[in-house]
């Protein structure tokens, strides 16, 4: 019986580390997960024009540069609390 004792706390102990390093490991969360998420999808969006066929009389690179921004202005938010 104290065989078993010691095995259940051996196993106990291996998945508590197992636990606290693989929640040591996590990325922290971000604060703002819908504003991560909006950064990336104007940053997909910017690859799309940027490699979109032709140059819709100077609208794609004013596209573009309204993305930038608006990734800038995102990019602030984030650091926001």
């Amino acid at each position: 019986m104290k065989k078993f004792g010691l095995f259940t706390l051996l196993i106990l102990a291996i998945g508590l580390c197992t636990f606290a390093f693989t929640a040591a490991a996590a990325p922290p969360m971000s604060p703002h997960p819908r504003v991560d998420h909006a950064i990336e999808a104007m940053r997909v969006a910017r690859d799309h024009m940027e490699h979109a066929e032709g140059e819709f009389h100077g609208h794609r690179a004013k596209t573009i540069e309204h993305l930038d921004a608006a990734i800038h202005e995102a990019e602030i938010c984030q650091g926001e609390p």
